[in-house]
């Protein structure tokens, strides 16, 4: 019996080897255009090389020192910053509205504010510029913090219904039972606990917003390019290497908020 029991060990911890390399073998395979891209944005090539014959941050100082650029990122920073004030409220007002409803057709709205998720976004993006021709808002900033506010609803409302069901609602119920509003009761009560799951969504509201290239390229437009548009534009006409080390700066603003929001998650969690 002790035999059996050491070579069902044996088999088990050669299973978890073989989880353990095939598992580090995909991250491998999904990262490795990251880790190419990064090294080819400090070369000092005129074309994109891999390895770099020499180092320069030459086309960084070519980013910074542009105004074509910097019109592109500041575009990206007000869309996505607006998107994360628009969106979070919403969602949050959504997925409390799906944990405490008790409508019959609950699944069915949950599925049809979770479908930009499922649904092709180049078919939301076709969609979304067909009406906003009609109300003149392709261009616009306006028009693309709402469309962008579409897409990252959904995350925002993800996030916060995981933290509303981890979270007792008895509490909330005693508050007011004791006299004080709904809206009240939510503001002082509940949020102050599920606020790193806020937080996460807005996290990824931003993100969403920042790097969003498809919907972009059919509703931003002249002084309302975003950043990824204009990189889409110059790949297109040219490779330059300024867009390595744009993409580069990207890579580590959505890696430091995807961290952030992990370590809240994890926060949440302990």
């Amino acid at each position: 019996m002790a035999q059996e029991a050491l070579n069902e060990t044996l088999v088990s911890r050669q299973q978890r080897l073989w989880l353990w390399v095939v598992g580090t073998l995909v991250l491998l395979f999904l990262i490795l255009p990251v880790l190419i891209v990064i090294p080819m944005s400090f070369s000092d090539s005129r074309f994109l090389t891999f390895p770099p014959p020499s180092l320069s941050l030459r086309w960084y100082e070519a980013y910074l020192g542009s105004p074509e650029w910097m019109d592109a990122t500041r575009v990206s920073l007000t869309a996505a910053i607006c998107t994360t004030l628009l969106a979070t409220p919403l969602g949050v007002a959504a997925a409390y509205g799906l944990r405490v409803a008790e409508a019959k057709f609950l699944r069915t709205i949950q599925l049809i504010l979770l479908m930009p998720l499922m649904v092709p976004i180049i078919i939301i993006a076709i969609g979304v510029f067909f009406v906003f021709a009609k109300m003149n808002l392709v261009g616009t900033m306006l028009g693309l913090v709402l469309a962008h506010t579409l897409m990252a609803t959904p995350f925002v409302v993800v996030t916060t219904l995981a933290g509303l069901r981890g979270f007792d609602m008895n509490q909330e119920n005693v508050a007011r039972s004791l006299g004080s509003p709904r809206f009240a009761a939510f503001i002082k009560v509940t949020l102050p606990q599920i606020k790193p799951s806020v937080i996460s969504g807005a996290l990824f509201a931003f993100i969403t917003s920042l790097d969003e290239v498809v919907i972009a390229l059919f509703i931003s437009g002249g002084e309302n390019s975003t950043l990824t548009k204009r990189m889409f534009n110059a790949l297109r006409d040219e490779i330059d290497p300024t867009i390595a080390a744009i993409s580069s700066l990207l890579i580590i603003v959505s890696l430091s908020i995807v961290l952030a929001a992990s370590l809240l998650a994890g926060r949440k969690t302990r």
